[in-house]
């Protein structure tokens, strides 16, 4: 996915955005930058790739050729960025989080007006320079973003920075990525993460709605572009991307995980599929809250079976060898032997999106010589990729462990019926999640219901984005 960190202030911002950007390492894993303006004008920036060495690490040799009262950075799961652009609107770094679908589109009206685009190593432009180029065919900056903003099919969430110290903050015009401004007695920050400035010293001060447009400065902020009332906000910000202490539309994401996983229960008495478990336990890391929510709400023992190594693996997919990759992921499952040797195991996860992994997990369980290992998805049978926050990277939808079985159990056919695939309830359900336990191996499956989930949450239904379980706009 991706998330920015920006900070204006009467003092050096330097180590805040550098911590606030790391704050973020979760929500990216390929590439970061930070770019500072030193108060004359001049910007100093870098970008450097963090797919093996951890944010906090590429980025302190720098630390000391930064100075700035304004600055920003971002953590990326696609191109290069922060950009510094130069055009008739001035200097201007920028960063942009989302997905731009209809890319190829637009680079072609650009090409017809003699616009070029440097192409990266795969031959496609950097996202953010396509954003940087529709914003500069207006006239000023507030108008250029919100034209951005229009013109993408897909969503863009945003962060600009001026030569005057300034930075304009845009919401996605859904609300699909939160965006908070935090306030000290020298400034203020604009980011994701309402943790992350708390660390710093910065207290809530604002979280703007969709589609609104800030510019903020030492002084304070100001809203240029009002917000809409519609909104989608992504519910994997809570199931998954979310950090436990992050509050999003005033929602605690640990406290919704634990009650999701109470819900869940609920389901599966109604459902008759509570088994008789020594341990419930969540997957690491997203999962355990999940499970403890179960485990408390069923009565049975919470354990972790097995930890994740992280010391030297912060993430499996660090190394850029797919084979390391594949390797690290066995590595970094380390089991606790007492606890799985002959014990009857109920694991809740996140989600189930491919699938590949969780499948070697049950093999390393049963391995270690578990009895039984019954499995519980935290949100409902993915169908769809998403379009618009890059959630599941897949090519096709058929890459979809769920959507894939519907395909190999009827064919076609199946594409129209896959609201009732995606009810455990229903006969087609009951297929599917028989179909996935043979495959898997899993004593039994059961998914977090639509409903639970979006009770779980426990806002306004219209204004979580469910596209990727429902195909639903």
């Amino acid at each position: 996915m991706g998330a920015f960190f920006g900070a204006a202030s009467k003092r050096d911002v330097v180590l805040d955005v550098f911590f606030g950007v790391d704050y973020h390492s979760h929500l990216g894993t390929r590439r970061a930058g930070m770019v500072f303006c030193d108060g004359e004008g001049r910007f100093k920036k870098e970008i450097h790739s963090i797919e093996n060495t951890p944010f906090r690490t590429r980025f302190e040799a720098d630390l000391p050729s930064f100075h700035g009262n304004c600055g920003m950075g971002c953590i990326s799961d696609s191109d290069p960025q922060p950009l510094l652009v130069r055009s008739h609107l001035g200097v201007f770094a920028i960063a942009t989080v989302g997905a731009v679908n209809n890319a190829e589109e637009l680079i072609e009206v650009f090409s017809h007006v003699g616009h070029q685009f440097m192409a990266q190593s795969s031959g496609e432009v950097n996202t953010t320079e396509l954003v940087a180029a529709l914003i500069n065919t207006q006239e000023d900056l507030v108008t250029g973003i919100k034209y951005a903003q229009e013109q993408i099919e897909g969503s863009l969430t945003l962060l600009v920075m001026t030569r005057d110290g300034e930075l304009y903050a845009a919401r996605d015009d859904m609300g699909r990525l939160p965006v908070l401004i935090g306030k000290d007695d020298d400034g203020y920050c604009v980011t994701f993460e309402s943790f992350a400035y708390g660390k710093l010293g910065y207290v809530d001060e604002y979280e703007l709605g969709s589609g609104e447009l800030v510019r903020i400065t030492a002084d304070g902020y100001e809203t240029l572009v009002p917000a809409r009332d519609e909104m989608r906000i992504c519910a994997f910000l809570w199931v998954y991307y979310g950090y436990p202490n992050s509050n999003y539309e005033g929602v605690n994401v640990e406290v919704m995980r634990y009650r999701n996983g109470a819900i869940m229960v609920d389901n599966d008495r109604e459902m008759g599929l509570l088994p008789d478990v020594d341990f419930v336990a969540g997957v690491p890391d997203s999962g355990l809250p999940h499970g403890i929510g179960y485990a408390a709400a069923s009565g049975k023992p919470f354990a972790r079976p097995f930890v994740k190594y992280t010391p030297t693996w912060p993430r499996s997919f660090m190394p850029a060898n797919q084979d390391v990759r594949n390797r690290v992921a066995k590595m970094k499952q380390i089991p606790v032997p007492e606890l799985i040797d002959g014990k009857r195991l109920l694991f809740v996860d996140d989600s189930i999106v491919r699938g590949t992994q969780l499948r070697e997990t049950v093999d390393f369980l049963y391995d270690t010589g578990a009895a039984e290992v019954h499995m519980r998805s935290a949100c409902p049978p993915i169908m769809y990729g998403c379009k618009y926050l890059s959630f599941s990277r897949s090519r096709s939808d058929y890459e979809l462990i769920a959507r894939r079985k519907v395909l190999e159990l009827e064919g076609e056919e199946g594409e129209k019926h896959l609201d009732e695939y995606a009810d455990g309830r229903t006969e087609r359900g009951k297929c599917l999640l028989r179909s996935i336990c043979e495959e898997m191996g899993f004593d039994s499956l059961s998914y977090q219901t639509l409903d639970g989930m979006l009770d779980a949450i426990g806002i306004d239904r219209d204004k979580i984005c469910t596209y990727c379980w429902n195909g639903r706009e």
